[in-house]
C-alpha cells in the first residue's frame, strides 16, 4: 500500500509541475528578449568571446580569465535580479540599464582592446 500511495504522489508531483512549466518558461522567455536585457546579454557574451581570445593569444593568465569571468557571472546575476524583482514585469529600468552597463565597462577595459 505505501509504494502505491508514493507512485501516486510522485505522479501527481510531476503532473503539477509539467502543467506550472510552460506558463513559466514562454514568461522568461519573454523576459530575457526584453531590449534592454538583450543589450546587456549580448555585451556578455562579447566580453566571454573576448577573454576566451586573450587567453589563447595569451595576453591574459587563466587566473585573470576566471576572475574576469566571475565578474561577468556577477553581472548577469544582477541582471536576473533586477529584472526578476522589478515592479516593472521583468523589465530593466533605465538606472538599472545605466548600472549594468557601467560594470560591463569597467570589466570591459580590464579585458583589453
Amino acid at each position: 500500500m505505501f509504494r502505491i500511495l508514493t507512485k501516486t504522489a510522485l505522479v501527481a508531483t510531476l503532473a503539477a509541475g509539467a502543467l506550472a512549466l510552460p506558463a513559466a518558461a514562454s514568461a522568461d522567455a519573454w523576459h530575457r528578449h526584453h531590449p534592454a536585457r538583450a543589450e546587456i546579454n549580448h555585451r556578455l557574451a562579447e566580453q566571454n568571446r573576448r577573454i576566451t581570445q586573450e587567453r589563447r593569444e595569451g595576453e591574459i593568465s587563466r587566473g585573470q580569465a576566471h576572475a574576469l569571468r566571475a565578474d561577468d557571472h556577477a553581472i548577469r546575476a544582477q541582471e536576473r535580479a533586477d529584472a526578476r524583482f522589478d515592479h516593472n514585469r521583468g523589465h530593466l529600468n533605465r538606472g538599472q540599464v545605466n548600472g549594468l552597463n557601467g560594470e560591463l565597462n569597467a570589466n570591459s577595459r580590464a579585458i583589453g582592446r
